[in-house]
């Protein structure tokens, strides 16, 4: 699935997070049809009736885009509801986690050190990712407060030197993801500041078209003067699973394809 085009002063200022389900941003092609194929028991999203240009995924060097291979969603265990589905009470993603991060995009290195034994990474490499030590205590204390289960991740390099993060962070429940996020993730600006951006604010900039429907987003950027290189970030609040993407690069983080990264996780996620 892919992001459309987008520029930052296109859309109107994100409305500040009031709940899970009262964010309703929908994701509108102006000029793509986006279809949605099964593949076996899996979900694949096919493209079908458009430019080469309008397919976020492909779009050309000029808009930014990064090229992203085809996203496939694993299968569901038999019987069991994805985590936005009516019936799921927990909003559990049944689906292996590990299968649901975003791949790498065309080009990029791979981050080895984010793998993890088996695919789950520690605890203390996440926090890792937060500059204060009383930040990082605090967060490994809330949680295992708040039972979390495992940690999944990915990071790549890409030729520009853009440097991404993908870190997915299941608990047992949406309830308790729900009750996290406020607390992480609030409006404003976060509750605990990454390693080498401890100026980032609410980027109220993040376009609505950016955003999947039933996907609760928290997105903030690093402001001016943000040194040698600036930090942008997303927090994703989807059923049990909390994602952080980050993406830091020397000059200026680029919006196009932190937007497009941040789209297509979430809907991998829902």
């Amino acid at each position: 699935m892919a992001v459309p085009e987008l520029t930052p002063d296109a859309f109107p200022a994100r409305q500040p997070l009031k709940s899970r389900r009262l964010l309703r941003a929908t994701l509108r092609w102006t000029t793509a049809l986006v279809v949605f194929a099964v593949v076996g028991a899996g979900t694949a999203y096919g493209i079908a009736g458009m430019e080469r240009t309008d397919v976020p995924g492909l779009g050309t060097v000029s808009d930014g885009r990064w090229v992203y291979p085809t996203l496939t969603k694993p299968p569901l265990p038999k019987g069991s509801p994805g985590p936005l589905a009516k019936e799921n009470k927990t909003g559990t993603h049944y689906a292996d986690l590990r299968e649901l991060v975003l791949p790498a995009p065309q080009g990029a290195t791979t981050d080895a050190a984010l793998r993890g034994t088996d695919g789950w990474l520690p605890t203390k490499d996440f926090l890792a990712e937060f500059g204060e030590k009383e930040d990082r205590e605090e967060l490994a204390q809330k949680f295992t407060q708040y039972g979390l289960r495992h940690i999944t991740a990915r990071g790549w390099t890409t030729p520009d030197g853009t440097h991404s993060r993908v870190y997915l962070l299941q608990f047992d429940t949406a309830t308790v993801v729900d009750e996290l996020t406020g607390q992480i993730a609030p409006y404003g600006g976060p509750g605990y500041q990454l390693r080498g951006a401890a100026d980032s604010v609410s980027d109220d900039r993040f376009p609505a078209k950016a955003q999947i429907e039933d996907v609760t987003h928290v997105v903030y950027t690093e402001s001016k003067p943000y040194g040698a290189e600036q930090t942008r970030h997303a927090y994703l609040a989807v059923g049990d699973v909390l994602a952080l993407v980050i993406q830091d690069r020397k000059g200026t983080a680029h919006p196009v394809p932190f937007q497009q990264t941040v789209t297509l996780q979430s809907q991998l996620l829902g």
